[in-house]
């Protein structure tokens, strides 16, 4: 999975992917030329329209807020394409798949969706699919693990829009300070975390299990547990299986429970505020995705990174993350909805947006620049484990409610005199019960 390497071995690792992007971009061009040829997707959007997007934001404070980009974008395709007009609203990532499912129940539904799951809105029928969107050479051009995460019996919505791995952020500087090396299991997380303490360190390990990302921490901790959300065998909700309570017993128990998660109950802890309190130095350790390298660089934090710890060793399983992008069958535009997505995808401005926040490309030919461009070769060992990494599980319908119930209430289960067993319980019957009525 993603490892620290030397200089030799990660070359040799870069290559083998680069070649793997390679032979797909040729194919991927081979496409473009039929579509050219045969004149696809050339006409210019008609009359006037516009296009209502809501995006989630990606930024952590006004400076850096995702809508900027988005603004560029449309205004390059308000340029290219005069006869529509975009419209963007970004909104936090707190509230922005909450907010668009009731525009769709009130009959509002935006044009365009970039948000966390999409498969509760298939089921009603409420999305075009891909292929009624999209140019072939933009559909064939993502990452297959990331397309087929995106189908609904066998049919793709959704259309993933960036991706991230995680790994375990450590601050090197408190680190050295008290004497510590890298944490390579749980024993070493609790012990290193035990001696940041005594040192005075604020946060020793930051644990948001808060409002705004709680089911990506939980399922970094479960698969490091040696669980997750679902069964492997086949694929139903899993939440309360015996390792993923053992988890949560453990963080209640050895990190919550001995005060080395800081002053913030970890249900009350979101992720941007624990991201801040690492840049400002108040944290040793955390979880966490590509973002933190340059946020870390920006504030002078020399940040060491490893795999999430297991058990006894290195986790068998990476989490990885895709965020989705939907067009809605309601206000009727699907050709210039397809127009936007089409261009949206375009290298470029997919760079653009994963160059700003430190995130992975989805598609093979944006993937290949970024393994060619030592600009983003802190990067590189990300990319080398998105072909295997551990994805929410997307293609359920039940997957959205389920993942909002996680947020609200996971956080419980750590608390003192808490019964994880129980919350879990609670989550993973109504998880159940959510699917089988799907």
């Amino acid at each position: 999975m993603v490892e620290n390497r030397s200089s030799s071995t990660n070359k040799g690792g870069e290559r083998v992917v680069q070649q793997r992007f390679l032979g797909h971009t040729a194919a991927i061009a081979a496409l473009g030329m039929t579509m050219a040829l045969s004149g696809c997707g050339s006409s210019s959007g008609s009359g006037d329209v516009t296009l209502k997007v809501v995006a989630a934001d990606y930024g952590n404070s006004a400076a850096n807020s995702s809508e900027k980009y988005w603004n560029s974008l449309a205004k390059e395709f308000e340029a290219e394409y005069p006869g529509i007009k975009v419209d963007v609203d970004v909104r936090s990532w707190k509230t922005v798949d909450a907010d668009v499912a009731k525009m769709v129940r009130d009959g509002e539904a935006p044009d365009i969706a970039q948000i966390g799951a999409y498969a509760d809105y298939v089921k009603k029928e409420e999305l075009y699919s891909a292929d009624q969107l999209l140019s072939i050479p933009t559909q064939a051009n993502f990452l297959a693990r990331f397309a087929d995460a995106g189908k609904v019996d066998q049919t793709q919505y959704g259309m993933p829009f960036v991706a991230s791995t995680r790994l375990l952020f450590y601050n090197k500087g408190l680190f050295a300070a008290a004497g510590l090396d890298a944490p390579k299991n749980w024993d070493d997380i609790k012990a290193d975390a035990e001696a940041l303490k005594e040192q005075d360190v604020p946060t020793p390990f930051a644990l948001p299990l808060g409002a705004e990302e709680a089911q990506a921490e939980t399922m970094m901790w479960m698969l490091s547990g040696g669980g997750g959300y679902t069964d492997p065998v086949d694929g139903s909700y899993a939440v309360d299986a015996d390792a993923n309570i053992t988890t949560f017993e453990w963080l209640q128990k050895e990190l919550v429970g001995k005060g080395l998660t800081g002053s913030v109950p970890p249900g009350e802890l979101d992720r941007a505020d624990a991201f801040k309190a690492f840049t400002s130095g108040k944290v040793g350790m955390l979880n966490g995705h590509p973002t933190m390298m340059q946020e870390a660089e920006k504030a002078g934090i020399e940040l060491g990174m490893v795999p999430l710890p297991g058990i006894t060793g290195k986790s068998k399983a990476t989490m990885g993350v895709a965020d989705w992008i939907m067009a809605f069958k309601q206000p009727g535009h699907r050709e210039q909805a397809g127009k936007f997505l089409d261009f949206t995808f375009e290298d470029k401005n997919v760079m653009d947006f994963v160059g700003q926040y430190d995130l992975l490309p989805v598609t093979y030919s944006a993937s290949e620049t970024m393994v060619a461009d030592d600009e983003h070769k802190e990067l590189r060992q990300f990319l080398e484990a998105l072909p295997t990494a551990e994805l929410y599980p997307f293609g359920k319908t039940s997957w959205a409610g389920v993942s909002d119930d996680i947020k609200k209430n996971i956080g419980k289960a750590v608390q003192p005199g808490a019964v994880p067993s129980e919350i879990l319980a609670r989550i993973g019957r109504d998880a159940t019960t959510a699917e089988n009525a799907e």
